[in-house]
This record gives structure tokens, sequence and C-alpha cells, in this order.
């Protein structure tokens, strides 16, 4: 097969067309109508990413007269319990209002009271800074306003390969996953918005895709970070939430903040509207789950405005799912379950290092969403740093021309490796087999409770299915070559969780990072980033530590 190329130019490429990419795309427009703004999405963008469409509210918004980012800062480094760089969140906070402002502008719909006030909720440990939202079209609304603003979108493009010279990013090569074509695209700055690992760890239900972050995030963005060079952190930061059985949907404060109880498998009502994903889970671990949702004795309009958000903003397919499980919430429950552990920079603490400019340690390259390390930034955290990160990148391609090399680096080689894996048509293992086993692998080692055995148990196993993927794997067509690109970026996403779990010796976060051979916290040796980074053999991952920075 011959790999088919487009080459292009950009002054702004964007990897990742979801919250914060379709943001930074809208706002790298917004300063300088004239730049030309390129977006590789693997989706398509009008319904992708983790909202795909709808969202019930923006998660962090400082509201003027009700909270404060300094507040904001203080409850969420309890959250963080210490490793979050101040300035970071400091300055998502600040841009959250004006950012809320601005898609209201839009038309997106925040609710209001019979006083005019916002909705606000209570989900942090201080202050409210949840800000409802009833918006079932806003990636759409998103998506439409990047396209009327001249944005090039190349949709079903994975990004493979960050294009380095001169020691600085100058764009990117990716591949459509329907027609195996090459896009190469040399551009003045990069930013990665392509999500995190949704599919890490196997879910219950042992089906691949049923996760409960957008399964098309396999960490293509930490893993085009790492092989060209920038530095990633918060890799022991394994992460699962506590949501409905099956579908893993969210849907807790929804309910809970309407009135909805929260019951063990004992009957027994947890007094809590505002439960932490940690202590239901402590919950279930202690024998009293599954927990349930029961709402049978809400007023029949609560029960409708509640049915209203979730069928229609919050994940629709619900309503098919609970009329399948014949679930009616006037009679039946909710059944809660764990979902699989996944890693992910808006819900935990896992990314690409940025600074309070989105700029990663790679001149040129810039990083927002789940692909970024803005700690527990949720949605408001894509979106103010999407922003953020089309400034800075808009700014720098200004700044830096780029260089006026013929060639682009990589690609020859790039193209040479996609053809050998094109070959491997003999293979005696369908790659859905393949991936099954990988991340049964990784549910086993990389997840908590960890222990030193364990981890190096994950290393080991992770190596040989480095070597085994390009050995024994089955490749037919283009589909199966991108699921296997796919794969292995899962591959080193769990080398990189098990050397950075290795290297913090302590527990922390509760069981999302619970070394059960080093059970205590230790703030004293252990406040600190731990650091990753390519070393100068390709396969190796050098570890260091950085401190956490703090507001001057």
């Amino acid at each position: 097969m011959d790999f088919r190329e487009t080459h292009i130019k950009a002054d702004v490429l964007i990897i990742g067309g979801g919250s914060a990419g379709a943001m930074a795309a809208i706002r790298a427009k917004e300063v300088n109508p004239a730049q030309r703004v390129v977006v590789f999405e693997k989706g398509h963008i009008l319904y992708s990413g983790c909202i795909a469409r709808g969202m019930d509210a923006l998660n962090i918004v400082a509201v003027p007269g009700q909270t404060t980012p300094e507040l904001y800062v203080e409850s969420n480094g309890m959250a963080c319990e210490g490793i979050m760089d101040e300035p970071v969140n400091y300055r998502m906070a600040q841009r959250s209002y004006p950012l809320m402002k601005k898609l209201e502008s839009w038309g997106v719909f925040f609710p209001r009271d019979k006083d005019g006030n916002y909705e606000l909720l209570q989900v942090h440990p201080k202050g409210k800074f949840c800000l409802t939202m009833k918006e079932p079209e806003l990636k759409t609304i998103l998506a439409k306003r990047l396209m009327s603003l001249g944005c090039q979108v190349f949709n079903r493009v994975m990004g493979l390969q960050l294009i380095v010279e001169e020691g600085r990013v100058a764009g990117a090569v990716g591949i459509n996953i329907h027609t195996g074509e090459l896009v190469v695209c040399r551009a003045g700055a990069v930013i990665l918005s392509s999500g995190g690992t949704a599919r890490f760890g196997l879910p219950n239900n042992g089906y691949l895709y049923g996760v409960y972050d957008f399964p098309g995030n396999t960490g293509d963005g930490y893993a085009m970070a790492f092989r060209a060079g920038a530095e990633l952190t918060g890799f022991e930061y394994t992460l699962n939430y506590y949501i409905i059985k099956d579908i893993n949907a969210p849907l807790l404060y929804i309910t809970l903040t309407r009135g909805a109880h929260l019951l063990t498998a004992m009957d027994v009502h947890l007094e809590d509207s505002h439960p932490s994903i940690k202590s239901m889970i402590l919950e279930h671990r202690k024998d009293q789950g599954p927990l349930r949702i029961r709402m049978r004795h809400l007023p029949e309009s609560k029960i409708r405005e509640i049915e209203d958000i979730l069928f229609s903003t919050e994940r629709p397919v619900q309503e098919r799912f609970f009329e399948g499980r014949g679930v009616n919430f006037r009679s039946g429950d909710i059944e809660l379950w764990p979902t699989e552990y996944y890693l992910c920079g808006g819900h935990g603490m896992t990314g690409i290092f940025v600074d309070e400019k989105a700029a990663t340690t790679l001149p040129g390259l810039y990083a927002a969403g789940d692909v970024s390390l803005v700690a527990r930034g949720h949605l408001s955290g894509a979106f103010v740093y999407g922003e953020i990160a089309a400034e800075e990148a808009s700014e720098y391609a200004r700044k830096h021309p780029l260089p006026r090399g013929a060639e682009t680096p990589g690609l020859a080689g790039l193209k040479a490796d996609l053809l050998r894996r094109m070959n491997q048509q003999g293979g005696e293992v369908a790659v859905e087999e393949f991936e099954y086993k990988v991340r049964r692998l990784i549910s086993d080692y990389v997840t908590p409770p960890k222990n030193a055995y364990k981890l190096n148990m994950a290393l080991w196993w992770m190596d040989r299915f480095q070597e085994e993927i390009r050995e024994k794997v089955r490749v037919r067509h283009i589909h199966d070559l991108f699921k296997v690109l796919e794969v292995e970026d899962i591959i080193l996403c769990a080398r990189l969780s098990a050397t950075a779990s290795l290297e913090r010796k302590e527990s922390r976060w509760g069981f999302w990072h619970y070394r059960a051979d080093f059970p205590k916290k230790d703030d004293e040796n252990w406040r600190k980033h731990i650091m990753l980074q390519k070393g100068a053999d390709p396969a190796e991952i050098r570890v260091s530590h950085r401190p956490i920075a703090r507001m001057q």
C-alpha cells in the first residue's frame, strides 16, 4: 500500500477538536483572523471529544461577589492533596467568569433563579464554584462557530507524530483513519488537545469501548508529546469514578442536588448531598455496595426535571438504557458501580506539564484540556486553557518563523514503519483480542492497590506487548492499522504510569495511588511532581522531580 500525502501549512495547528481544541481554534481566529488555523480531529468536529454534545454544568466558575479565585486555589489544593501548581489553577479560576459570559453571549444557557442569580452548587471542599448549565447543543455551537470563522478542519485524522526542527515543534503528521492518507502540516505552533487515556483499564462489563470518557481517547497526545521530548507528570494518579453500572454515565450531582437519596445495598441512607467519589468507592469496598440512587420519594415535577437533563443534555442514550433495564425513576433504583481506571487531566491530575501560559517544556508546543495538567480543571479548565493556548501559540508563531527546511524530519521513517505494519497480514492475533489482553494486564498490575512487584510486572508485560504488537498482531486493512497505533499509545501510557507509580514511594489521593508497600502519605519527601521524559534511548523513561509552584 502507498500512503498518499497531503502537505499543508498553518500558523497554528490544533490536534484534537473537543472542548479545548474547539475553543482554541475560535480564540486563535479572534486573536488574528488572518492567520491560518488547522484542526486535526480524530472523530467529527460536530460531535467529538468528551462532551460530544451537551453539558449540565460549567464545573468551575468564580462568580464575582460569590467566590474568588483565591478561594478556589485553596479549595482545589485540598482536593489535590497539595500536588497542584497554584499559578496555573489561579489563572484558570480568574478567567472562568469572563469565559462563562462569553459562552452565554453565544447562546449557551445558564439557568438563573427568580432573583436573577446563577445556580451554584458546592461540590468542592470550600466555596460554590459549580455553575449549572442546560445546553444540549454545546459542542455543535462551538463547532459551527469555529467553522464560520474559517478554521480548516480535517475530520477522521489522528495525530501521529510531532515535527521537531531546530529544537522547536514545527507541525505534525496525522493519518486519516478511513483512507490511510497522511496529512503533513508544518505549523508555526502546535496545540495538543487530544484528551486523556480513556481506554486504559478494562470496564467491568468487559466491553472495550464501554468506558467513562470518550473511547477514542487512547493517550495519543501523551504519546506524541513524550516521543518528541516534552515532560509529562501525574501518571501515578490512576483514576476511577463511581457512577451508573454498565453504562458508565454521570448523574450524581444532577440527582442528589435535587433531592435524590444515596443508599447502600443494605438500604442505609448516606446523608450527604455532595459525596466524593472516594467516599462512595470506600463504602463499596467496605462491602456496603453497590450503592444506589433512589428518586421515588420526589414529586413528579422534580423527577421530570431530572429526566429532562439526563435525557436531553447529559448523554441522551441513558433514556434507552434505562428503558432496556426496566428502570423507572418513580419506582426503581439506579445501581452504581466503580468504573475502569483511566488517565485524565480534567477529572484527575495526569498530563503534559504546562505553565500558566499553557506552554509545555518544548518550544512551540502548547497543551490544553484533558491532555494537559491543569489539576482537576474539568470543562472550565479545557475552555480557559484552550483560549490561553491559542493566544500564546499565535504569538509564538508570529515571532518565530518556520525553519526553511524542504523536507519533513522523520516522515520517511514514519512511512516505512507504517508499511512494515501493513505487511502483518499473517499475524496470529486479532488487534481487538490483543487490546483486551493489554488492558486486562493493565487492570491487574498498574491499578491500586499497588506494590513494587506488581508495577515491575506491569513494565515487563508492556515491554513484551510492545514487541508482540509488531510480530503477532494481524493487520488486514487501515482500520486494523489505526487500532494498532491506538494500542501502542495505550501500552506507552501504561509504561509511564507504572514508572511514575514506582517512583512515588508513598500513598496519596486515597486509593488512586495506594502503595500497599508504602501505605502512608509522606509530605516531607513527596509533595512534588514526578516528571517523565524520553531518555537518550527511545525506550528509556527518564524520571525527575519538580517542586510545586506557589503563588508569589
